[in-house]
């Protein structure tokens, strides 16, 4: 009957696991994902120990160990830094004298919407200035028909309004379409407008 029920609960667990780490939906999905993990690692221990496979115990014994370091820094450690930053948006909305904040780890892998809550595309990241205050571009993601295929752009973050759960874009899907696309290895160093009116901004090979 164990053994029987084992035999379901491992499998099933690790590949519920996997699919609620690879979401990477923020660190409290990503941290019961490695809870759901040691649990699978654990019934996986206990298979090994029913049908006497020394290897397969060890590995799951270690495992276990993982995905419990896994528990400790992603509902521990990194949830803590995601309530805290969430708290740090929430008090500056809500404060006349200072600006609005938004969390650059959140904002990465935003969806983007129009005015018509259409879904543009996902931001990939943000380039920051390093000399400076502020964003130099943000960089969104465009995918085709199933999510296959990728386009990357890079925005002005004048057209990208931040919010708790989305990035509103200013600019319609055309304009947006318009935008020059990235190569996936190789972004400018400067917005494609600011490069034109700065020859100095140009790339360096």
């Amino acid at each position: 009957m164990w053994e029987w029920a084992l035999g379901w609960i491992a499998p099933a667990a690790t590949m519920i696991a996997a699919m609620m780490t690879a979401a990477n939906a923020g660190a409290r999905v990503t941290g019961w994902g490695f809870v759901v993990f040691a649990i699978g690692s654990v019934a996986w221990s206990l298979t090994a120990t029913y049908s006497h496979q020394r290897n397969l115990l060890l590995t799951n014994l270690v495992l276990t160990v993982v995905n419990l370091i896994g528990v400790w820094r992603w509902l521990g450690r990194q949830a803590r830094h995601e309530d805290g930053s969430i708290k740090a948006v929430r008090k500056s909305s809500h404060a006349d004298a200072v600006p609005t904040l938004f969390s650059a780890s959140a904002a990465v892998g935003a969806n983007v919407i129009d005015a018509s809550g259409e879904r543009l595309g996902v931001i990939v990241d943000l380039m920051l200035r390093r000399d400076q205050r502020g964003l130099a571009y943000v960089v969104v993601a465009q995918y085709g028909m199933g999510g296959v295929g990728e386009t990357l752009r890079a925005v002005d973050p004048a057209n990208i309004e931040f919010t708790a759960d989305f990035a509103h874009s200013k600019i319609s899907r055309k304009e947006l379409d318009a935008l020059p696309a990235l190569q996936a290895d190789d972004w400018p160093s400067a917005l494609p407008s600011e490069r034109a009116r700065d020859p100095s901004a140009l790339d360096r090979n």
